[in-house]
């Protein structure tokens, strides 16, 4: 089981702890099952950018970046090293600690 920790970049919401998440959950369920907005224009299918985040830690427990994947993370807004898709962080079989930031989805228009 995993824990993971979800901050915001927008400062009006406080920082969220998740724990006992499953893996073969993405980070975009977890997220959702657990009320936290996460924008998901395409329906998690790797159509798009907007669930896009920064996973600050833990890599190593979710499955590896795509090309299709990359491809989208670069059309997102201010996308860093540390982007991915929200929708394609398969939780790994195992158990670790991930954190994880969710930019500002104010600025999200459109996309």
């Amino acid at each position: 089981m995993y824990t993971i920790h979800f901050k915001f970049e927008e400062k009006d919401i406080q920082p969220i702890t998740i724990e006992n998440c499953e893996p073969d959950d993405s980070i975009l369920e977890v997220a959702l099952k657990n009320n936290i907005a996460l924008h998901h224009n395409c329906g998690g299918v790797c159509a798009c950018s907007t669930c896009h985040i920064y996973l600050e830690s833990g890599e190593e427990f979710v499955e590896e970046i795509s090309d299709k994947e990359e491809d989208f993370v670069d059309r997102a807004r201010n996308p860093k090293l540390n982007s991915r898709l929200s929708c394609q962080c398969i939780l790994l079989e195992g158990d670790g600690v991930l954190e994880v930031k969710i930019p500002d989805q104010s600025l999200i228009q459109g996309e």
